[in-house]
């Protein structure tokens, strides 16, 4: 090289390409490939999954309303008997008529050997609704307490025209019957025609918990009401073998009957 030449330039290596860069599009590849596929899928016709997520709805209220009267004897002359967990001593006189739901809650009673429900059923509407049927279900049953069994006023009262059905409790599916003379189901109720239905439940062996489904039918509507004591089931038990104690009217205190 001669004095004075200048070098000549170092060639330039070609530059990597960028790490962010290649991971950026990366990403980009990845979002398109999930784009794609998630299309396909929502407008698949194979009807495995659906094309739009749906939150249903509020249920559309049933056209007709039930009144529950947990003890309803319509016998003048009726006694109940139900078994408490307490001695004499600690149980107060028995009561009628309304005071009888707020005697059993005060001691915790429970009904023995049969109980009488009254349901009241009334349409809310313009449609007649058509009562196709009821089914009693068993929640609970187990052996019957170890209490005593006390005789009391159960609320009597009479005068109403009733359509009675009876069940037994004590096996596993009880079937509710019409009792003599009553026709069976379907019954028709309106706003302004109600109809007071009575169950009388029995158990002998078993302590149990127990509800009521009544399916309705209203121009091309139909559902299934459960029917309970006022939020809780019903409960019905045996009292076979247990003290008897029953307090006479003008009574002071609880005497044995049995």
């Amino acid at each position: 090289m001669s004095p004075g030449a200048s070098a000549p330039p170092l060639p330039v290596p070609a530059a990597e390409p960028s790490r962010r860069k290649h991971r950026a599009l990366i990403a980009a590849a990845v979002a398109l490939v999930v784009t794609v596929a998630t299309a396909l899928t929502l407008n698949s016709d194979d009807g495995d999954t659906p094309a739009h997520a749906t939150t249903p709805g509020p249920a559309t209220a049933a056209p007709l309303t039930v009144s529950t009267r947990t003890y309803g004897w319509d016998d003048p002359q009726c006694e109940a008997k139900y078994l408490v967990d307490r001695p004499p001593a600690e149980v107060a006189p028995p009561v009628m008529g309304q005071d009888v739901p707020g005697w059993v809650k005060a001691h915790r009673a429970v009904a023995a050997d049969e109980q009488r429900v009254a349901l009241t059923v009334q349409g809310t509407g313009d449609e007649a609704v058509v009562i196709e049927s009821m089914h009693v279900g068993v929640a609970d049953s187990s052996p019957p307490p170890a209490w005593n069994a006390y005789l009391g006023s159960s609320g009597c009262g009479g005068g109403v025209e009733t359509r009675s059905f009876d069940t037994d409790l004590d096996p596993p599916h009880p079937a509710l019957a019409p009792k003599a003379g009553q026709r069976g189901f379907p019954y028709k109720v309106s706003r302004t025609d109600p109809e007071v239905l009575y169950i009388t439940a029995h158990a002998g062996t078993h302590d149990v918990h127990w509800y009521v489904d009544l399916q309705w039918n209203s121009a091309g509507r139909q559902g299934t009401i459960r029917i309970n004591d006022h939020g809780e089931a019903f409960r019905t038990s045996g009292s076979r073998g247990r003290p008897v104690y029953e307090f006479l009217v003008g009574g002071t205190h609880w005497y044995r009957d049995a």
